[in-house]
């Protein structure tokens, strides 16, 4: 079931017509990547610490969604979709807003996303088994936390850490062994599947500037001034994406959400672990 898993993600992302710019056909994404997290992996219950209560654990999910026993979850299935290089090179080039290319991918790619989502919720279902995504069925809302600010119900990069999938980031990002820029997806399940292990040293051991303070980098490419070498200021960064680049980059894209990820690209993380 595993490689069944593995094959159908890759598969519907790169087959799909979902995942294709409408004016050149050119990919929003390159190939994913997949990791498998346990649902009673103690990490998720150290995700009511870290992040707070109110940060569900996949058992929960299950619950809520499927008013069965928390126990009964399995396994998170976790993906990546990498940015193709092409984008990435367009926004790097961004100075205060991002490129159309990035603009056009965190709208219309993302909408792709949730179309696996939902693919991959229906597969496994029609075998027989539970499946859910918790940010289609409306188990996903932010919090404005007094301790951590910025939050939310359940975090897809929180989750793809626990599958082994990559560290954080001085950003607050998420590094994988394709980079920083990336969007994520998850669903939870009651399939037993093979856990993908964690092998980075710490959760911030692919960030250099975690790792021996030798970048930095993304602090300088912050529009905004929202990243400093103490960490990522959410509220300030949260105002410009979701404030000052819908009447911005937005209007001119003719897009609701636009990403920034200036951040993301022109730094040594944007398509490996540096």
């Amino acid at each position: 079931m595993e490689q069944v898993l593995r094959e159908e993600i890759r598969n519907f992302v790169l087959a799909s017509p979902g995942n294709r710019f409408v004016d050149s056909g050119q990919p929003y994404f390159d190939e994913p990547l997949v990791g498998f997290a346990a649902a009673d992996d103690p990490l998720f219950t150290d995700f009511k610490s870290i992040i707070g209560e109110f940060h569900l654990t996949p058992g929960e999910i299950l619950h809520n969604a499927f008013s069965c026993g928390a126990e009964e979850a399995r396994t998170v299935i976790c993906w990546i979709l990498p940015i193709t290089e092409a984008t990435r090179k367009s926004n790097g080039q961004a100075r205060s807003i991002p490129s159309r290319e990035w603009a056009m991918t965190r709208a219309h790619g993302e909408h792709f996303n949730t179309l696996l989502r939902i693919h991959l919720s229906n597969l496994i279902r029609s075998i027989g088994a539970r499946a859910v995504a918790p940010l289609v069925a409306g188990l996903w809302r932010p919090v404005k936390d007094s301790r951590v600010g910025m939050a939310s119900t359940w975090s897809e990069r929180h989750v793809a850490y626990a599958a082994g999938l990559g560290t954080f980031s001085l950003n607050d990002g998420f590094i994988t062994e394709k980079g920083i820029a990336h969007r994520c997806g998850s669903v939870v399940t009651d399939l037993a599947i093979p856990v993908s292990p964690r092998t980075c040293a710490d959760p911030w051991s692919n960030c250099l500037y975690h790792r021996n303070g030798s970048c930095g980098l993304c602090v300088q490419r912050c529009p905004v001034n929202a990243i400093s070498l103490q960490g990522h200021d959410k509220e300030r960064c949260q105002a410009h994406v979701y404030g000052e680049l819908r009447q911005t980059a937005g209007q001119l894209y003719g897009v609701m959400e636009t990403g920034c990820g200036l951040c993301q690209t022109a730094v040594p993380c944007e398509a490996r672990v540096p």
